[in-house]
């Protein structure tokens, strides 16, 4: 038996309950995986919420690290001993041990921790798709990235000031705006004392930005369309404030011709050669030290209560990890 998180209703961090599990063998093309640590996202308040949906009792997390203890049949890339990490569905990663896909996995360097791979692999590998594929930054591209020092954030600020890319980046607090201009962000907005869109027109002297990502929501979505330029890019991939409202395409016609996505970690490394092409150029920026990740939050694996609490009232900064 292993300890593990399970829900078996949605609703607030109460729902989630620290219980004994049977693990079992891993089958086809399954691995079974003894976790060292568990990554904490926002997108797990999701799920447990409902807001995004899945068949009950079920269990919550996207990402982890640690060492395979046992390969099922036909699973030829990964063997027991491996040290491995992933980000992905399915749900899951709020346990001590869990049999899973051995395709969502990758192999870890011996020079990145399982600390770090755990508080890095989904936050990273979302900035790595954000601004390396979903829109591709370019020296000298000033762009606007709200949540500026959360986990993402931190990452997002460090990989920009690496790529020559002045980071306009909002925050909640005049702390976390110290924290993104530490962490590389060229420009801070404290959006609970200044009108972030106005802001963004008097740093870009009136033009607006190509690119604004935004993991905010139904707070900043109609702010984020008016701080871009004309045919900019609005990137919607978060909805922490709640699911943006239904809206005319025609907002889109009458702020320039915008294009706006919808994106999702999935989508962009659903291939192994896509999932090993976008963590190898994490693991290349890691290695490097472009880019450092900030663990800022540790909780016990049954204190997840708690860590979810304080995720949700915007006390946590950089990455937060799970101990099982």
């Amino acid at each position: 038996m292993a300890k593990a998180i399970r829900i078996n209703k949605t609703g607030g961090p109460e729902v989630m309950e620290y219980v004994d599990v049977e693990v079992g063998d891993p089958g086809p093309g399954e691995v079974r995986i003894r976790h060292a640590a568990v990554g904490l996202n926002f997108i797990d308040v999701y799920f447990r919420s409902g807001l995004y949906p899945q068949p009950l009792p079920a269990g919550l997390g996207q990402e982890a690290a640690g060492t395979i203890e046992a390969v099922g049949p036909g699973v030829t890339d990964f063997k027991a001993g491996d040290r491995v990490a992933y980000a992905g569905r399915p749900n899951g990663a709020y346990a001590e041990e869990r049999v899973m896909p051995a395709d969502i996995l990758v192999k870890l360097p011996d020079s990145i921790g399982f600390d770090t791979a755990a508080a890095m692999m989904l936050q990273g590998m979302t900035v790595q798709y954000l601004l390396r594929q979903t829109y591709q930054v370019k020296a000298g591209d000033t762009i606007l990235f709200h949540a500026a020092a959360g986990g993402i954030g931190l990452i997002a600020c460090q990989w920009a000031r690496a790529l020559g890319v002045n980071l306009i980046g909002t925050v909640s607090s005049d702390e976390k705006a110290a924290l993104a201009k530490q962490h590389g962000a060229a420009h801070v907005i404290n959006y609970k004392t200044e009108n972030f869109v106005e802001r963004v027109k008097e740093i870009t002297g009136g033009k607006g930005v190509p690119v604004v990502y935004d993991s905010i929501g139904k707070d900043t979505f109609i702010g984020s369309l008016d701080c871009l330029r004309p045919r900019g890019m609005m990137v919607s991939f978060g909805n922490a404030s709640g699911p943006v409202a239904p809206f005319g395409v025609s907002e889109l016609a009458s702020r320039g011709s915008l294009f706006l996505t919808r994106p999702s970690l999935g989508n962009y490394v659903a291939t192994r050669a896509d999932l090993d092409a976008t963590a190898g150029d994490l693991f290349a920026m890691v290695e490097s030290k472009k880019i450092g990740i900030e663990i800022n939050q540790r909780y016990a694996l049954k204190d997840v209560g708690q860590a979810h609490a304080d995720l949700e009232a915007r006390k946590t900064t950089g990455s937060t990890i799970l101990m099982p």
